[in-house]
């Protein structure tokens, strides 16, 4: 299982802090978040990581470096990292051929999240957590019984059981990849470059069983703002490391 973690953009809504700074390198506790998630990653026996880089990636390889602990760490440029993260999901698309963990790199999770994904019997899978406030920045995840039928933050089907916020993780099987390159590869020509890469799993999702996994009431969350920074380190972190043990 390859891990492909998309580390480019700019972070805009973060300035200044982001200006010099890739946000995922900003520290939580003390230590950088692709740091954390890193390690996370070799404790759930992944083997390997490809960062998706850009803004800021001389910083981000002197980071995460080419190896953590058993995590063989590689690179892959995006050029047009000022776009949207669609592009950087295509630029690593190589890593698309066997079973893959698509991350977004702004996330402070606990470790429990990767084992429950893997674990999942179905081969591709997202995260979802349904006790989230909708402000309309979330990328929502609607579900009928074991599947995801439609995914985004204006979308909205017209019937479903139960309905969450992304985590930002997804499990992509073998099965799935070459589907899920053609949508790639559509939202990037009807986005102009500017679409997310959660756009082509909604794409996705009809043409292939793409399961679910809940992770209701568990501590976790993105990072987008200043305020989610200072959230992180006060709120998240100690519920974080609690429930890891560590």
């Amino acid at each position: 299982m390859n891990a492909v973690i998309l580390v480019a953009g700019v972070a805009r809504r973060m300035a200044p802090l982001t200006d010099t700074t890739h946000k995922a390198l900003l520290p939580v506790g003390g230590r950088p978040v692709l740091t954390r998630m890193l390690e996370a990653l070799d404790a759930a026996g992944v083997r390997q990581a490809t960062l998706v880089v850009g803004h800021c990636a001389d910083q981000v390889r002197k980071v995460a470096g080419e190896r953590v602990g058993r995590l063989a760490v590689r690179y892959i440029h995006n050029p047009e990292y000022t776009r949207g993260s669609v592009i950087s999901l295509y630029t690593a698309r190589q890593c698309l051929r066997e079973p893959a963990l698509v991350m977004d790199a702004d996330v402070l999770f606990p470790r429990e999240f990767l084992t429950r994904l893997l674990a999942v019997p179905a081969p591709s899978a997202l995260l979802v957590d349904r006790g989230f406030s909708d402000t309309g920045e979330e990328v929502k995840i609607y579900t009928r019984g074991d599947r995801v039928i439609a995914l985004g933050k204006k979308v909205v089907p017209e019937a479903w059981d139960a309905v969450g916020e992304g985590v930002g993780f997804f499990k992509c099987g073998a099965e799935a990849a070459p589907e899920l390159l053609r949508g790639l590869a559509k939202v990037i020509e009807e986005s102009h470059g500017l679409g997310e890469w959660e756009d082509a799993i909604h794409l996705l999702a009809p043409q292939r069983h793409v399961g679910w996994v809940d992770v209701t009431g568990m501590p976790w969350t993105e990072i987008d703002f200043v305020e989610d920074l200072r959230r992180a380190e006060t709120d998240v972190l100690p519920r974080v490391v609690r429930h890891d043990g560590a």
